[in-house]
């Protein structure tokens, strides 16, 4: 399919993409080790956030002024990064950085359904449905049908998991309805302030003032996954958008993963159940068959 095809730079940021996302896993790991979550995500959208304010006074963006501009970026800050952010972070301090890389692709399962839900032209079709239900199958085998009878903090960690990827759909919608007009980088920018205007004193209160007396170790995870994993990854996020479409974008969930994987296990010797391995694979083709690229034979068949 011609509209499948993407141009060589395209791929190479896509690449690129996987591995800073992916890599993003296991250095959130690595500073929970000595801070706790709530910091470690107050830390995260911090430094991203000057980090990206740095580029936009560099670049000369020009930055909205409105309420209601800085209104849809405060909750865009909610949907996109303090609640996924803090869920997912609380979650790996029970679960392996790689199984948290595999629920975290059912992002794409529950965007579909949200896309549904708000806008008249994402229509469920039979490939989308089909795709759903085999990415929901995918994060059942993950999860672990067992673990669905009795929620022990290891059930609880990867259903918080979930819940961020459920944010992270909703997220989308909202930056759909709302932010279409805003520059990427500046509507990057303004969120990650708001969020951290929110984490700044929920962490205080909770762990504490943020700490920044830490080992080296843990400030280079920090600079990690705030500047490579957030700042810079949500600039190739929107320039791979721009140069490949959002159903090419979707591959980098499927790329994710395995990087998350090899870098646990070398780490920190993370290894995960054979049901990890087989709802990851569930969630690829399920989310193939949302992007058209498997079953594309019943794209025209729509439920009304």
């Amino acid at each position: 399919m011609a509209e499948n095809r993407i141009p060589v730079r395209a791929w190479i940021d896509l690449v690129l993409l996987a591995l800073l996302w992916g890599g993003s896993f296991l250095a959130i790991r690595e500073a929970l080790d000595e801070i706790g979550f709530l910091s470690s995500v107050a830390h995260r959208v911090l430094w991203a956030s000057i980090a990206l304010w740095v580029l936009v006074a560099v670049r000369r963006v020009a930055v909205p002024r409105s309420l209601c501009a800085w209104g849809a970026f405060f909750v865009m800050g909610c949907l996109n990064n303090v609640i996924p952010f803090s869920l997912m972070a609380w979650g790996q301090l029970s679960i392996e950085s790689g199984l948290t890389a595999i629920l975290n692709a059912a992002t794409a399962v529950w965007a579909v359904l949200a896309a549904a839900l708000f806008f008249a032209d994402e229509r469920l079709t039979m490939r989308r449905v089909i795709g759903v239900l085999i990415g929901f199958l995918g994060v059942s085998a993950a999860i672990g049908l067992q673990n669905f009878a009795s929620l022990e903090l290891r059930s609880l960690a990867q259903l918080a998991v979930i819940g961020g990827t459920v944010s992270y759909a909703f997220a989308g919608c909202w930056a759909r309805a709302q932010l279409a007009e805003q520059s990427p980088l500046v509507a990057a920018a303004a969120m990650l302030t708001c969020s951290t205007l929110f984490m700044l004193p929920l962490s205080w209160a909770i762990e504490g003032p943020l700490e920044f007396n830490l080992s080296l170790s843990t400030w280079a995870a920090i600079a990690y996954y705030a500047l490579a994993g957030t700042a810079v990854a949500y600039i190739l996020y929107y320039r791979i958008l721009a140069a490949a479409g959002a159903g090419n974008l979707l591959l980098v969930t499927l790329m994710i993963p395995p990087i998350a994987i090899i870098l646990g296990a070398l780490a920190r010797d993370e290894a995960l159940a054979s049901s990890a391995y087989l709802g990851f694979a569930l969630l690829g083709v399920g989310l193939l068959v949302l992007d058209g690229r498997i079953g594309n034979a019943t794209r025209k068949s729509t439920f009304r």
